[in-house]
């Protein structure tokens, strides 16, 4: 049975409106959310937001549909870029973060952002026209990296204007990736703009997608993000394990003298 995941739910102050989300994720059937802090470098606003604690924004997290378990509520960060330092690839505030993405606003931020950015996700924006022509190279480079593109659909439900854009964005992104590499998300903002993981498979199809890619787009692709996620935070190196005998040096009983000696000794001392 395939493990559903939505990894945009659009953050909001209000409380009961984030519960109705989760509750309405969960009741589609989606085994892991991720609620979508958005941070855009301005006068007014120049601190990275912090996140909200899961257990105070609801004390008990809903059950899935069909599953004996409760759904995963992840942290994620979306950075705005228009700029390339307004990302910090040593930012302290990021580590609160389950997931970190960016959203490039030049043909050069996405080319940084897909070979040097240490991030999970590159989002694409929907909601206008696209500034630039999306090559193959840096996507490419992306794709090695293990990072993961993201097309957001909610857009396309609240305007047909953005809807357009959305179709438009989303198919040329398809053409250029293949299919491969790529998350389907709602960065939904109220329950009602939520659809289910089947309707985004077919979705997918519209935006050029077989029909095994957009269903890798809302379960194993969105697993792969995760787990990314959760080594780009904690891998800093390699750790080997042996299992050890139970006993200690001093209990170790030396070989008898008569032991025959090893092969490798026993020829070396005939040679000798």
């Amino acid at each position: 049975m395939s493990v559903f995941m939505d990894l945009n739910l659009s953050y909001t102050d209000d409380k009961s409106r984030m519960q109705s989300l989760i509750e309405t994720a969960a009741h589609l059937g989606y085994s892991t959310v991720a609620i979508n802090y958005t941070y855009e470098l301005t006068i007014k606003k120049s601190k990275v937001p912090v996140p909200t604690p899961i257990k105070d924004l609801m004390e008990k997290l809903p059950i899935v549909q069909g599953r004996c378990r409760p759904i995963r509520v992840l942290n994620r960060l979306t950075v705005v870029m228009s700029e390339q330092c307004h990302f910090k690839k040593t930012g302290r505030e990021f580590s609160a973060y389950d997931l970190l993405a960016v959203q490039p606003a030049t043909e050069k931020l996405f080319h940084v952002a897909c070979f040097t950015l240490d991030v999970d996700i590159i989002c694409i924006s929907v909601t206008e026209k696209r500034p630039f022509i999306i090559k193959r190279s840096p996507v490419n480079g992306a794709v090695d990296r293990g990072i993961m593109f993201e097309v957001s659909y909610s857009a396309a439900i609240r305007d047909s204007t953005m809807r357009r854009y959305t179709i438009a964005n989303a198919v040329s992104l398809v053409d250029t990736c293949k299919g491969k590499n790529l998350i389907l998300s709602s960065a939904a903002e109220k329950p009602l703009e939520l659809r289910g993981p089947y309707d985004i498979s077919n979705l997918g199809l519209l935006f050029g997608l077989s029909d095994g890619d957009a269903k890798e787009a809302v379960s194993s692709a969105c697993r792969s993000v995760v787990l990314h996620g959760e080594t780009r935070k904690t891998a800093g190196g390699i750790v080997h394990t042996m299992k050890r005998c139970s006993e200690t040096p001093d209990q170790q009983e030396a070989p008898p003298a008569d032991c025959e000696a090893p092969a490798a000794k026993r020829a070396k001392q005939l040679t000798e």
